[in-house]
Formats: structure tokens, sequence, C-alpha cells
């Protein structure tokens, strides 16, 4: 069996990572001003993970949509996602299927024993997705880059588009190397459906991440991606920190009709690797705004902060820095353009949140 840690990156592989303006003295670097990946003191934060009272998992499983019955018609307006997940979403995109980050392993871990846990099941299994067109993965950490996915994948025909160096772990776990497109900052792909006879550009743009599976880090790079169809685009964020690249992604890339950010996950002692919510807004002002569909939040237990608050943060926040939400359940199929407001439904997992539920007119 191959090794759920991935394969080293060697070959032309190599020298195309070796030639990239990011790789620095033998790792990928992030462009903006470095900072550690750990700031302050250590032990304290590891501390706080470890006894900290966060109410870190829902009590319940998440409410959740069969999608199914939707995805069996085509979306009026072109435009329709569904959330499945963490950062694994279904975008269908002027008659193609895309999918981002897939995970549905039951841990974020090389292990099937340890690691973190998803609170439930993906609301639809693997082989129920429509046809697919093409699979997005941002980069190699175990929560986007999952191996059984990958493994059960492989025998399709579906293309992958991916980072620069991501290709060796796909490759080692079964994905034919035509089938690999691996892509550094502002390269662009394009992808022709002959399902759905139309094309779309798939763009790596920057992130400010880092990378590894095992102990080694940044041998593999890191990417956000936009994909541009003839009437519609969409920005997925992957993993990151705030960085002012994204003004340049929305200059060269943008206007976007969607934009899906990273929420969770955060914390101030991480060296500016995730946004979580506050800054997720500004990223989204920074790329022109765009509905805006949170992602990497509501699956897994991977930081320091009840799991239900950057849901909590954006619907606070988001009125007055004028961004339109698009925080659909689990599973349901939305189309960001017909989408109006936001119901909070998380809410109903905690009974504290009743008495500020709105009355009912009828009584």
């Amino acid at each position: 069996m191959p090794s759920p840690f991935g394969a080293k990156v060697s070959g032309a592989r190599r020298e195309r990572v070796l030639g990239s303006p990011r790789f620095v003295d033998g790792n990928f670097r992030n462009t903006v001003a470095r900072t550690p990946v750990m700031k302050g003191n250590a032990w304290g934060t590891v501390g706080e993970y470890f006894f900290g009272g966060q109410r870190r998992k829902p009590p319940g499983p998440l409410p959740s949509v069969d999608p199914r019955a939707a995805w069996a018609h085509a979306p009026e307006s072109g435009l329709r996602a569904t959330w499945l997940g963490h950062s694994t979403v279904l975008v269908e995109i002027d008659g193609l299927h895309i999918l981002t980050d897939p995970v549905w392993g039951e841990r974020a871990s090389p292990s099937r024993v340890a690691g973190p846990r998803r609170f439930q099941p993906v609301p639809v299994a693997l082989d129920a997705l429509p046809a697919l067109d093409a699979v997005i993965v941002s980069h190699d950490h175990y929560d986007h880059l999952d191996y059984p996915t990958i493994l059960a994948l492989a025998g399709s025909d579906v293309p992958f588009y991916t980072s620069l160096g991501v290709g060796a772990h796909l490759e080692s776990w079964g994905i034919a190397p035509e089938r690999i497109v691996e892509l550094d900052w502002w390269e662009t792909a394009t992808l022709t459906s002959r399902r759905a006879g139309a094309e779309v550009a798939i763009t790596a743009g920057p992130s400010r991440h880092f990378s590894g599976r095992g102990l080694a880090r940044n041998l593999t790079l890191w990417s956000s991606f936009a994909v541009r169809g003839p009437r519609h685009a969409f920005f997925f964020s992957g993993d990151t920190g705030l960085t002012p690249e994204y003004a340049d992604i929305a200059a060269r890339l943008g206007p976007f009709d969607l934009v899906m950010l990273e929420v969770g996950a955060f914390h101030p002692s991480w060296g500016e690797i995730h946004l979580g919510p506050e800054n997720a807004l500004e990223a989204h002002r920074l790329l022109g705004g765009g509905a805006f569909l949170p992602v990497h939040w509501g699956t897994f237990n991977l930081a320091i902060h009840a799991w239900d608050d950057p849901a909590e943060t954006l619907v606070r926040l988001a009125p007055a820095r004028g961004a339109q939400l698009v925080m659909p359940r689990l599973g349901a199929a939305v189309e960001p353009a017909r989408v109006d407001g936001v119901e909070p439904w998380w809410r109903a997992l905690d009974p504290a949140w009743a008495p500020r539920a709105a009355p009912d007119p009828a009584t």
C-alpha cells in the first residue's frame, strides 16, 4: 500500500519546483514578510489547546441536507455551490462540476485511530457526486489532501489541478500523471469539458500559509485558486493568512461572483497562517466583494475557539462591512445570486440560543 504521508518531489517535477520564484534556499516561501508559525509562548498555547474550556465540538451532528435532488437539475443562474464540510465544496459553474479540497475521510490525520475526527459524516457519499470535470487541491495538509478520498478518486478519470509539488503525493496514490496539472502562482490552465461543452480558466494565486505532511515543511507549494468560465467566476482561498496580495488577485483575476474564504482554525499565536472571520471580511473587501461562502469550519476540532465562533462572528460583523454572506446548511445546494440573508441554522444545536429566537407570529 502507498504511504498516507505521500511521496517526495523528484525528477522533472523537482526541476519545476527549483525553477519557481517562490522556492528559495530549499523551501517554498511566502512573498509577504515571513512570520513564524507560532508566536509568543508556545507552551501556553499548547496548554490552552489541551486544557482550555472552549466548546470546540458541537453537542451533536450539524443539520444537513441531501443534495442529490438539487443536483439533478442545472442551476438556473448558472452558478451553484454545495458546501459538504470543511473546505470541500462542489461548485457548478457554467455547466461544469468542480470539487475543492475533497475530504471524505474520518480523520484529518495520516492515522485511522488518532487525530482530529470529523463531527459528522459528509452529507452525501463520494460515489453519489455528479460527474466531475475537475478536482482542485490547494495544498498538502491532511484536512485538504485526504489520502482515502484520493484513493477512491484514483479509479475515475477526473483531472486534478493543484500547487507545485503536490502532484508527487497524488501520483503515488494512483492518480495518472496525465490527470495532474500543477501550477505555480499566476499560472493558468484551461479546462475544456466535452460533457458540458464549455471551458474554464483555472489560475493558481498567492496565499499565506505553509505545507507538509510529515516533519519536512514547505517542500510543496500552497495556493489559492480562481476559476473563470464564460459567464461566472469564483475564488477559493485554500488556507491562508491575510495578505495584501488579495488586491493583486482582484485586479488580475476578478471580479468574482462567489468568494470562498477560510474562517475557522485561527489563533493569534499562529503567525498569520489562517484568516479567521474578521480577517476574512478584510480579505473579501480586498478581493472586490462577491457572495461570500465561509469554509474551513464546522467539521474538525483544529483550533482553540468554540466550534461556532467563526459563524457567529461573521453574522455579527458582516452587515456593517457590506458583505453578502452565503451560509447554507451542510449539503444545501445554493445559487449565490438567489440568496437573501442568513439563517443561523447552527444555533439549533445550542439550547442557550432558544430565548433569542424570534417569536412565532402565529402565537
